[in-house]
């Protein structure tokens, strides 16, 4: 079972200015936070460990007249996280590594838990070894400001989900809706029709470890000018927005007004309900949305594209934000 360090007094320092692109290297250092003040390791600034993010595993690969090469491949890492609030277990997810601290902060928001990075004073890696003995990094818990009501871990999950779906693992209906603080339906951010066909190679441009992988969905905030904010990838779809809204949220950008949200993948409910809970505006897709996710954008006031391909695309709710 995974240990986590005793808890220090805690500090009021706001964590907007955390280190959240930082993840820890494998081994043993020191337990250590995410967020200032923080003694790290040996005093190391520890950058993202790419050897985290792809593994190499062998293949044999086989072409036309019965050719055979064997070869190794990289592969967008897949490991479980689990997230802990005040010590309690409250989800795990299959994650790729890194980004940790975003992912535990988008999570948060997106599930209704906190609307700004005050309402967190620290997140901490536990010890969880593997069968070498060295910390796998993959327990993260988070603790809430004094007056933030915890999550009822009863009603909220059955405590897995995987890297495809977010909300399969609720554990009742009543759970799968949220309500969110903040509504783009006031949002009047108009964005122009030739500013959103570039988005897709945008993100695609941005996703540095996918043209290696091929195996990692992406997510990206831009301005109404196309101006990229912060783009992510990860392996579960969800995970990548959750990365992307929680920057957005260290960074004091939540609501995340006049923004476009970019996916690369499909528009499913999941997805639109984590932006309405951001309070973004407009989402659009490369694939197609689901008829739920249509109707709960329609209803939250935010601009639904999908099929965003080339110099096309179908606007799905509140069309009147694209200026043509």
């Amino acid at each position: 079972m995974a240990r986590c360090p005793r808890r220090a007094a805690t500090s009021t320092t706001p964590v907007a200015a955390a280190a959240a692109d930082e993840e820890p290297p494998r081994g043993r250092p020191p337990r250590w936070s995410a967020y200032p003040g923080a003694r790290r390791p040996c005093g190391r600034r520890t950058g993202v460990v790419m050897g985290r993010v792809t593994v190499r595993r062998p293949v044999l690969r086989l072409g036309p007249d019965g050719q055979e090469r064997r070869r190794p491949d990289a592969l967008a890492a897949e490991e479980p996280l689990e997230i802990r609030v005040d010590g309690k277990p409250l989800s795990v997810t299959m994650r790729t590594p890194g980004n940790d601290v975003e992912l535990a902060h988008g999570f948060l928001l997106t599930e209704g838990v906190i609307g700004s990075s005050e309402d967190l004073l620290a997140a901490r890696y536990c010890d969880s070894l593997d069968d070498q003995g060295r910390n796998t990094y993959n327990v993260l818990d988070v603790t809430l400001a004094p007056g933030v009501q915890p999550p009822d871990t009863s009603l909220e999950r059955n405590f897995y989900t995987t890297s495809s779906c977010g909300v399969c693992g609720k554990a009742s209906l009543d759970a799968v809706r949220l309500k969110s603080r903040f509504t783009p339906a006031t949002d009047a951010v108009r964005v122009h029709y030739r500013t959103i066909i570039t988005l897709p190679d945008a993100l695609r441009e941005a996703q540095q470890v996918f043209s290696s992988t091929g195996g990692l969905h992406g997510a990206a905030l831009f301005t109404a000018d196309g101006e990229l904010i912060v783009a992510r990838e990860d392996v579960g779809r969800h995970n990548a927005v959750d990365k992307v809204l929680g920057r957005c949220l260290l960074d004091g950008r939540i609501p995340a007004v006049g923004t476009v949200l970019m996916v690369s993948g499909r528009a499913s409910f999941e997805l639109v309900q984590k932006a309405v809970m951001a309070g973004v505006p407009m989402m659009t897709a490369v694939s197609a949305p689901s008829s739920l996710a249509v109707e709960l954008a329609a209803e939250a006031g935010m601009t639904l594209v999908g099929f965003l391909r080339g110099e096309t695309m179908n606007v799905y709710a509140h069309s009147e934000r694209i200026d043509r």
